[in-house]
């Protein structure tokens, strides 16, 4: 059973979270504030988060950056009244997995937490498994069954699994350039895009997995589980 940590500071929201995900099949613990959560969680083995965003003595935003600078990399599903597109920026740049902008539907909750869970699982065990193709962290390669396998360097491969991890996420090419160069001086503008090229090259053998390119916006990971 996963168990999920739901954190609000109004009783009946938390109340009512508690029953739809608990007939969900989820183990519940509640908290009211972020500073109660990051108690709780020193007492609860947690596998995601879903925290208001305004809350008193530490909003959802103060407790994901503080989970964040710990090392700490429970999911995290950040839910508010606000909905515009800045408050949903500054909840992913803080660290948030996923953003719902209230009032939660509880069946696109539990479908969301569902799928960030398996995801976070993927992260956990090193592997993606897509049809006959394995996309394997620990040899940074990826093979099928009929013995075909493309070895990659270590940045190669950690952007393909990270777009491969994320299969519906866009990520920048800003975005790319922080997480994998971050301050390198021998980084350039086209850097990401060779990268990229590089990598469609190793993996046109392997029809299960892609990576598109999003005019105007940058890459998503594809994976075609029916091939």
């Amino acid at each position: 059973m996963y168990n999920i940590l739901i954190v609000d500071d109004e009783v009946n929201i938390l109340k009512l979270m508690e029953i739809w995900l608990k007939r969900a099949g989820f183990g519940v613990v509640t908290a009211v504030n972020g500073e109660d959560a990051l108690a709780k969680l020193k007492t609860n083995d947690i596998d995601l988060i879903v925290a208001d965003v305004m809350m008193p003595v530490m909003d959802g935003f103060t407790m994901v950056e503080t989970l964040r600078a710990e090392g700490k990399e429970i999911p995290v599903i950040l839910a508010t009244a606000k909905e515009s597109i800045d408050d949903k920026k500054s909840g992913f740049n803080c660290g948030a997995d996923d953003y719902m902008v209230k009032p939660i539907d509880h069946e696109e909750l539990v479908l969301r937490i569902n799928a960030i869970i398996k995801r976070a699982d993927i992260r956990k065990e090193k592997k993606i498994v897509v049809g006959s193709c394995t996309v394997d962290y620990q040899s940074l390669s990826v093979y099928n069954d009929k013995g075909d396998k493309e070895l990659f360097s270590k940045k190669e491969f950690l952007i393909l699994y990270k777009l491969l991890t994320y299969p519906e996420k866009i990520f920048t090419k800003n975005q790319l350039m922080d997480e994998f160069w971050g301050t390198e001086t021998d980084s350039f503008s086209d850097t990401v895009k060779v990268h990229i090229n590089r990598i469609r090259n190793k993996i046109a053998a392997f029809p299960e997995i892609d990576i598109a390119t999003v005019r105007g916006f940058g890459y998503r990971g594809i994976r075609n589980e029916k091939q």
